[in-house]
Formats: C-alpha cells, structure tokens, sequence
C-alpha cells in the first residue's frame, strides 16, 4: 500500500470532550465513521445525568412543538433546527432502541419506565464500546499547546494538540476533530465546573458569563435585618411544599411572566418547580434592579371579589386561622406566608387581605449560588459557532450541550437540547471531516 494511499484510508480521529448526554450523542453519531475517544475528568461518565435521574429521570416532555420550542425563549430560533431533527419522539425512539420504554406521566413528562437514569446509561455505553467508541477517564481537559486555529485536516501533523492532566502526567493528542461538551458551570463536584471558559476566552471567542439558572432565591422578608424568613417560619415549614398555586413577575423590560405549580421553603428563601420556570426573569431582573417582586397567588382558583367576599363575613368568636381556613381554604404554609409577608393590619380589612392572598409579594433579592443551580446559563455565544455548531475561529472544533449560550425550565426542555445539539454538533463534524477527505 503507498504512502498516498494509506494517508486516505485512515479513519479520522474525533476526541469528544466531555462524558455526558450532548457528548455520549455526538460520540454515538461519530462512532461509525471514525475513531472516537470521549475524554472525561471524573472517573466515570454521566454522573450529572445518573444524579438527575435519582428521583426521575425526565428525558423529554410531549406537549405540542410550538409550546415546547417556546420553552427556550430568546434561544428559540437557535435550537429549534436541532431539536426538528431529534425531537422528544426521536427521542423516546431512540431510548426504545436501548431496549428502555417510556411513559407519559401525568404532567406531560416523559419517563423511563423503570424511572432511572442506571439502566438507559448502563444500556447505552454498552452500544457505544460495541461500535468501537473508547473512553479515557480522568483526563482534564487544559487547552491546547499551541495556536489552535488550523485543528485537523491534511496538517495533522503539525496540528496543535490537545492538552490532558491524567493521574500519570499530562497527556497529549491531536486529533482530526474535536467536540467540545463540557456542560455549564453548576454541580462542579460532578464535573460541569465551567473551567473551560478562560481557554475559550484566550482563543477569542466570546463566551457569556456563566450564571445560575433554574435555581433558588433568597427572599427579603422577616428575618435577621431584614433578609431571610423569620426563626419562627423555618421552625414549623422549612422545606414543606407550597402547592397549588400561581407565580407572577414583572421583569425589567416591563414583560409579565406568569406560571402555575408548586415549590418550597428553603432555608434563605424559596426554590422549586414552580420558582425555575420563572428563574431567568427573575434572575435578569435582579441583575438589572437589584431585586425582583415576585407575587403568589395561594388562592388560584378563586377571584379576588369572591375571596373579599367570604372574608367579609362575620367570623363571631372563631379565631383568624380556622376564618381564613373556612372561608378562604387558607391554612398552614400559607397562612404562615400571609402572617409572614402582609402587615398585621390586613388581617382586619376584608379588601386588603384578600389582595394579599392573591398577590403575596416576596421581594427576592439574590439568586443562590451557582454551584447549587440544576443547571446554568450563560456560554459560547451562538455568533462564535456556524449552523453545525463549528467554532468560526477554530476550525474542526465543534461545541455542544449546556457550554452554548442557551437555557431551558426542568420538565425534560434540558435534556432534550442537550441530546439534539450533542447530535447537531457530531453530525457536524462527520460532515466537516468528509469534506477535508474531499478536499484531499
């Protein structure tokens, strides 16, 4: 066989950086037409998705495309190409094809059947190694060792390579391709520590700071000097949760934001399904204003004449709590909000306190750290990547997952584009590597 010859039959090498769902699905893509090694800083893959999947794992959720696109706000026009091509059917197709059902729950979500994450995982490392997919854990991605700009085609060998610090020293290669699928900057200690931001940055590409995103607030309320829940709050309902009802804010651009669900005490303020779905407003409002009024409807099904109504009536010599529970269905948690939130006054005008059980106004004024967050915003502008998700300044290096400047509710939204845009961004390297092939 001639040197030529050799040169051109020789399967291209791929490094996916990064053991997690956009990873893994770019990896099982690539697999099949090159070499492919999945680098990893933990000792194992997926542990971010095995730790979602402990009480639940949501893959994906079956309402209609264009309420479930919609979840995706401002990034919408960006995904939507990802997700058409792997939508929540692909999806669920897909994780049938591991040989894992699915169910639609109650809510709309959608679940494995045996609800945990072990069993699709497990399931699907085992195709990726039958298709010749090897992975190399404990290798901390550093950066590159030279000039990064000419990665892969007919200068592999003179091309920069890829810098790792493994428990035997560092480890370099330098690949034909590379997919970058770091994940955000939350659950550090999992892997996704947003270390990889400052070695964009020196390369020239713009990344967003990295901030919490579905995550907990802290309330101002009647703690110490004003912040945090009162003592005697947290003594009787520090993680109950607060159900049925509605949330309203109005972010710094005038926009009103409204949502329905339930969610919770925390020690320093409130979280929960019902606060994520609403984080980014009301975390973009914080960072503009300093602070944020989100209201609480605890009464969601009653209106607000009905509610002043009831509470008119005479209560005789029952006490408030049991006139509150009887006419209004208010009691516990609740109202313990409305003694926590509303001036003592209130409680003696009908009109006022019905307004406070229709609108209990929380003035949040910090979003909890980002480490705590379910996951994160911020990242790789989508300006910096082409329509397959190639990196403008860096040729063969492709970027996927929650490192992109995009963000997303709990409710399955998350893991959905994570798989697509893991899909987007191997399918655009296969076609990147076949085209430097060509061109050869």
């Amino acid at each position: 066989m001639s040197d030529a010859h050799a040169v051109r039959s020789r399967r291209p090498q791929v490094a996916v950086i990064g053991g997690g769902p956009a990873g893994l699905m770019a990896a099982e893509v690539l697999a099949g037409a090159a070499e492919v090694t999945v680098y990893d800083a933990m000792p194992s893959v997926g542990r971010k998705f095995l730790l979602a999947g402990r009480g639940g794992l949501n893959l994906t959720h079956s309402e209609a495309r264009d309420a479930f696109l919609s979840r995706y706000g401002a990034r919408r026009a960006m995904l939507e190409p990802m997700i058409a091509a792997f939508d929540a059917d692909a999806l669920r197709a897909w994780a049938h094809g591991l040989g894992v059902g699915t169910f639609v729950g109650s809510s709309g979500r959608v679940f494995p059947q045996e609800m945990k994450a072990a069993p699709l995982l497990r399931a699907w490392l085992a195709r990726l190694r039958t298709a010749g997919v090897h992975f190399a854990m404990r290798h901390r991605w550093l950066g590159w060792n030279t000039d990064a700009h000419t990665i892969g085609g007919s200068a592999r060998l003179a091309a920069p390579a890829l810098r790792f610090a493994t428990p035997a020293g560092e480890h370099r290669v330098t690949p034909d391709a590379v997919v970058l699928a770091l994940g955000g900057g939350s659950w550090a200690k999992l892997g996704s520590d947003g270390a990889w931001v400052p070695t964009l940055r020196e390369r020239g590409i713009r990344v967003a700071e990295l901030v919490p995103a579905n995550c907990g607030f802290d309330v101002a309320a009647g703690g110490t000097n004003g912040r945090g829940w009162s003592a005697h709050l947290l003594a009787r309902h520090l993680g109950e949760p607060l159900k049925s009802v509605a949330a309203r804010v109005t972010d710094a651009a005038g926009e009103r934001h409204e949502r329905a669900g339930e969610c919770l005490i925390s020690a320093t303020g409130i979280e929960g399904g019902l606060i994520y779905a609403l984080s980014a407003p009301l975390r973009d409002t914080i960072a503009a204003r300093g602070e944020v009024l989100l209201e609480l409807d605890l009464a969601p099904g009653r209106s607000l004449e009905r509610l002043a109504a009831e509470l008119a009536r005479p209560r005789g010599s029952r006490s408030m709590a049991s006139h509150l529970q009887g006419q209004a269905g208010i009691r516990g948690l609740k109202a313990a909000l409305l003694r926590e939130c509303l001036p003592a006054a209130d409680f003696n005008d009908p009109t006022r306190l019905a307004a406070g059980i229709k609108a209990l106004p929380l003035r949040l004024v910090a979003t909890r750290p980002l480490d705590e967050a379910i996951s994160s915003a911020g990242g790789v502008d989508f300006g910096e990547v082409d329509a397959h998700l190639m990196l403008r300044a860096l040729p063969g290096v492709f970027a996927a997952g929650e490192m992109l400047d995009w963000e997303a509710p709990t409710g399955g939204y998350l893991l959905t584009a994570c798989f697509a845009s893991g899909r987007a961004a191997g399918q655009g390297a296969l076609d990147w590597l076949r085209a430097q092939a060509i061109q050869r």
